[in-house]
């Protein structure tokens, strides 16, 4: 039960099921200099769970940005049949390395290769988190990415990254065929002269080529998320994914909406400057239905939201589709 919500009621989605976490789950390898750690929610009974993969952004928050930051977002879809696994990333306050670090301030492709080395290794991930042991559908797996997490996504999904200081970051493809589809909330856009001058002297990595993104997607924005410390072009920036890429077929705007879409980081987070349980809600229940529909394609758990949100709750978001 949410008290706190009203019109975002009315779009349907499955009732909430007990659940399990466990955490934290770590992988060493040499490649890495610390080791990855990790937490995974899921449902506390079933089989052929699909896999959420999860990464987070840069926010001011200590905790926040790593295992144990997004809950709203990771336990709504574990109630309703996913398995989330959310990695530390290395940007990570509490828990990763200083941003002055070699690939850092963001360790943008560090990313990506923790989620590659997740697939690689979802036996021993297994065994650690065994109340999963066996219970994981590897054939359906997405990738859900806030913010710099959006980048994430967008490269594992198959946009590829030209970093014009870096010579050894041009045209970088990191594709990863083992993903079926994916979520970017309020990514990055495009690079070149849509970026500030912060964001140009700081971080030219944002210079993304969507039209390799060819793998199924959902953009969702905030139609008040500026970003002028990255941006010159206000919130119609976060939509370039969309706009740019072939596999993009929905784009959501979420009225209203900041960067923190409501709230999907953390519960009363210090970093949500646009917090509202409705707002919040919409994301959760529109993101889930996506991917439900993504992983089986007999599911109208999308048409049955998609109506739900024009029917009853369109002032608090709206959905273009392709």
């Amino acid at each position: 039960m949410n008290n706190l919500i009203n019109h975002a009621r009315r779009i349907p989605v499955e009732n909430a099921k007990k659940t399990m976490s466990v955490s934290p789950v770590t992988l060493d390898t040499p490649d890495r200099p610390l080791p990855l750690e990790m937490r995974i929610t899921g449902p506390a009974s079933g089989d052929a769970l699909p896999i959420v993969l999860l990464s987070h952004g840069h926010g001011p928050s200590n905790y926040l940005p790593s295992k144990d930051g997004y809950g709203p977002l990771v336990n709504f879809y574990a109630e309703r049949g996913f398995v989330v696994i959310q990695p530390t990333h290395l940007n990570s306050k509490v828990a990763g390395l200083p941003a002055g670090t070699a690939g850092g301030p963001l360790f943008w492709r560090s990313r990506v290769e923790d989620m590659r080395l997740i697939l690689d290794r979802l036996d021993e991930i297994e065994a650690q988190a065994d109340v999963f042991r066996g219970r994981l559908d590897r054939n359906n797996v997405a990738v859900v990415g806030h913010s710099m997490g959006g980048q994430t996504a967008g490269m594992l999904l198959g946009a590829r990254l030209t970093d014009p200081k870096d010579p050894a970051a041009q045209d970088v493809n990191l594709l990863e065929p083992r993903i079926k589809a994916g979520v970017l909330l309020t990514a990055p856009g495009n690079g070149g002269g849509s970026l500030s001058e912060t964001a140009s002297n700081n971080y030219t990595f944002f210079n993304p080529d969507f039209s390799h993104m060819t793998t199924r997607n959902m953009v969702v924005i905030g139609s008040e998320d500026a970003s002028p410390h990255l941006t010159v072009r206000g919130p119609a920036w976060h939509a370039d994914p969309f706009h740019n890429s072939p596999g993009s077929d929905v784009l959501m705007t979420v009225h209203g909406g900041k960067h923190g879409l409501g709230g999907i980081a953390g519960y009363d987070a210090r970093e949500t400057d646009d917090e509202d349980p409705d707002r919040l809600e919409t994301v959760l229940r529109m993101t889930w239905a996506y991917l439900r529909s993504v992983f089986d394609g007999n599911d109208r758990a999308w048409m049955a939201a998609r109506a739900g949100l024009e029917t009853h709750a369109s002032s608090l978001a709206g959905v273009d589709v392709r």
